[in-house]
């Protein structure tokens, strides 16, 4: 039974040693694409767009491929997000899954499919779930507040529709910004997809990440971070802390949409809709490295010399993959 792998990337040669890797450890069981929809000035067309971009390279490796019976997602940075809007604009709920023959859906989740097949891992790394507008969310502005709003003015000038996106800045036809839409089935079934999975995890940089903030990779409260020290797990000497948290109800209930431009009454509306559901999050530090003040791009090996960084870190992944 054959399953594929997407890793949504922003560069050719980003995840090449991982796809490899992945390929190593499953080889007759997963096939492995490595995205090539959104490469260079493409990721500063807004993530929808990316997102629609990358639906339609999946839709064609099903097609083409049609022993495919499930599928997962290993995505990196603003590749997560994208990711995220793909499976919305994929998923068909358990009844109007009618890509596949009717004997194909024996098996499959009652929660619904990915265009017809079973979804089984969402992985993201140093993602930004919460955006990056608020304290500490993109660590190279220091936390300084009036350089943070300074950024959210300007971002679209640099990051263009992306950089709005990321900074929830965004408002196309007077709507909520797209990543708060993103935490509820409205334009999409986004959430709904997203619960398909049999298993959702975030990997997350503790520090050095000049990009990308802890708080918001890992889809927690500044209140939640916890406390970690050097891992003494001698096969993944990178990995500090993990945890695995049960969705929550108690708050599942909308929040008053008064004073959207808070940064915290925003952020307590992503993390409220995100953690409805379970996650696995495995926090990682690359303190000891050589490389360690590039931690957001460390994972991303490009070549034979530098893959030992990484390498324990995608081990994990490959170590805990549903197939």
């Amino acid at each position: 039974m054959h399953s594929v792998s997407l890793m949504p990337q922003l560069i050719t040669s980003d995840w090449k040693f991982a796809a490899s890797q992945f390929g190593k450890a499953f080889t007759d069981t997963v096939i492995v694409h490595c995205s090539e929809r959104n490469m260079n000035m493409l990721t500063l067309d807004g993530v929808d767009v990316m997102g629609e971009r990358l639906a339609e390279e999946v839709i064609d490796i099903i097609k083409k491929r049609r022993r495919l019976k499930k599928i997962s997602f290993i995505a990196h940075s603003v590749g997560g997000l994208v990711a995220r809007y793909t499976i919305g604009r994929l998923y068909r709920p358990a009844s109007k899954s009618q890509e596949l023959p009717a004997d194909d859906f024996q098996g499959l989740n009652a929660k619904g499919t990915i265009y017809g097949l079973k979804a089984m891992n969402f992985i993201t790394v140093a993602t930004p779930h919460l955006g990056s507008w608020g304290n500490k969310q993109v660590p190279f502005l220091f936390g300084l507040t009036a350089v943070e709003k300074v950024a959210a003015l300007i971002i679209h000038l640099i990051f263009r529709r992306t950089g709005r996106h990321l900074f929830l800045t965004d408002n196309d036809a007077q709507k909520p910004p797209l990543l708060q839409r993103m935490v509820e089935d409205c334009d999409l079934q986004f959430m709904s997809a997203l619960e398909a999975f049999e298993r959702r995890v975030a990997y997350s940089n503790v520090g050095n990440d000049h990009i990308v903030g802890w708080r918001t990779s890992s889809i927690r409260r500044n209140s939640e971070l916890p406390k970690w020290d050097k891992s003494l797990n001698e096969k993944y000497p990178h990995i500090v802390y993990q945890e695995y948290t049960e969705g929550s109800t108690s708050e599942n209930r909308p929040l008053d949409n008064t004073d959207l431009n808070s940064n915290d009454v925003l952020e307590e509306k992503l993390v409220v809709g995100l953690t409805r559901l379970s996650w696995e999050r495995v926090d990682v530090s690359f303190h000891s490295s050589k490389q360690r003040f590039a931690a957001h791009s460390v994972i991303q090996v490009k070549d034979a010399l530098m893959h030992s960084e990484g390498a324990d870190v995608i081990q994990h992944m490959i170590d805990h993959f549903l197939i």
